[in-house]
């Protein structure tokens, strides 16, 4: 038997990290060479790695959610398959391309010195690669306190630094990581318009007025019509795999931003909208948000579309980002008194701007255009889409 190291692997030119999805298997189980191991997510999608050989998985070097190099140790098994030099190859789902693997020698007795748990709480403290292979030891193996009495150190020097360093973590490491791959991949086009809001708000004082238990909120009402639009434009749940497949998915998997406390952000997902009667969306919707709430980031590699809402946060105008594998971002800003578009006469009305980001080598500019065209129409002819 052999320890062999599994590696994160190289798919494209310029990627940088990748996250961990999710963990398939536990240590102790037994695996089949190509036997899907753990997925792992990229800017193209979310994929599974499969082993590139058969014996029994030994431990995890990574959790769920950790963001890690390409060629990063992942997992350590225990293998009877012959190890050709550091490669052997592998196959991902969506695409095939192949695994990076290295016969642990050295590194054997690095991993025994560092046990799970010392792992995982520097990766709660938000240590990089290189200050966790600097932190030193005395006993056999590295403990916890061993990183505090290195942070405590860090902390002693830098005091008499003018500026507080804080590590990024958890959600937020997760977030900049996406926002990172996403900048180097996506062609951004921008256009917005401005509906008439009138028509949504008088069908929410219609729902209120008749005082029972179903209440959606105006976000609720709208983004239900945009559910809708959805379905008539494919283009928008389309995801671009590599560099010339495009990919359109059956279903409407619409994303919703939620905020959470401190500046986090995570994203809620309601799958198969376009399927929904509307009290069946409505009460997706508020499930879904409460999850999000809860820590669960919902986003997977079908979701090609999100909203962020900012109408609570006094904000009438903004381009929102597109987060690769995604196409788009649609962003509704504060209802306000302005004029009347399509009029010859100077008059009032309810207005909400709609700002749309597209990823433009997916979409151009008239099928842009014409989406978000039609997510105005549908603001302004609600009762159409929804019967109060």
């Amino acid at each position: 038997m052999a320890l062999v190291s599994l590696r994160i692997p190289q798919i494209g030119e310029g990627l940088q990290e990748a996250r961990v999805v999710s963990l398939l298997k536990q240590p102790g189980d037994m695996i089949t060479r190509d036997e899907p191991i753990y997925q792992m997510e990229t800017d193209k999608a979310v994929m599974d790695v499969e082993s590139p050989c058969s014996g029994r998985l030994v431990k995890w070097l990574a959790a769920a959610d950790d963001v890690l190099a390409i060629n990063a140790e992942v997992a350590v098994v225990e293998s009877d398959d012959a190890v050709e030099s550091s490669i052997h190859a592998s196959t991902l789902s969506p695409m095939a391309e192949e695994t990076v693997v290295a016969a642990e020698s050295s590194a054997a007795s690095r991993v025994t010195g560092i046990p799970p748990r010392t792992r995982a709480y520097a990766r709660e403290m938000g240590l990089s690669d290189d200050q966790f292979a600097g932190i030193s030891f005395a006993g056999s193996k590295m403990m916890p306190a061993d990183i505090d009495a290195f942070l405590a150190a860090a902390d002693k020097t830098n005091a008499s630094k003018p500026y507080t360093e804080t590590p990024l973590v958890g959600r937020q490491r997760i977030i900049a990581s996406r926002l990172v791959r996403s900048n180097q991949l996506v062609v951004p086009g921008t256009m917005s318009v401005t509906a008439n809001w009138e028509p949504i708000e008088a069908l929410r004082a219609e729902i209120k007025a008749r005082r029972g238990d179903f209440q959606p909120s105006i976000f609720t009402i709208f983004a239900y019509a945009v559910s809708l639009v959805m379905k008539q434009f494919p283009a928008f749940r389309t995801t671009l795999v590599g560099d010339s497949i495009l990919r359109t998915y059956d279903h409407v998997n619409l994303a919703v931003a939620v905020a959470l406390p401190g500046d986090g952000l995570t994203m809620a997902v309601v799958e198969k909208a376009e399927l929904m009667t509307w009290p069946e969306f409505a009460a997706a919707l508020r499930e879904r948000i409460q999850t999000a709430r809860n820590g669960a980031d919902q986003i997977n590699e079908q979701v090609a579309f999100s909203l962020t809402n900012m109408q609570g946060h006094r904000l009438r105008d903004a381009v929102p980002v597109v987060v690769a594998p995604m196409v788009g971002t649609l962003f509704i800003g504060e209802v306000y008194n302005g004029l009347a578009q399509g009029t010859k006469e100077l008059q009032f009305q309810r207005c909400c701007n709609l700002g749309l980001t597209f990823d433009h080598r997916v979409i151009n500019g008239v099928g842009a255009a014409d989406f978000l065209n039609a997510i105005r129409d549908a603001a302004e002819n609600i009762s159409k889409y929804i019967e109060g």
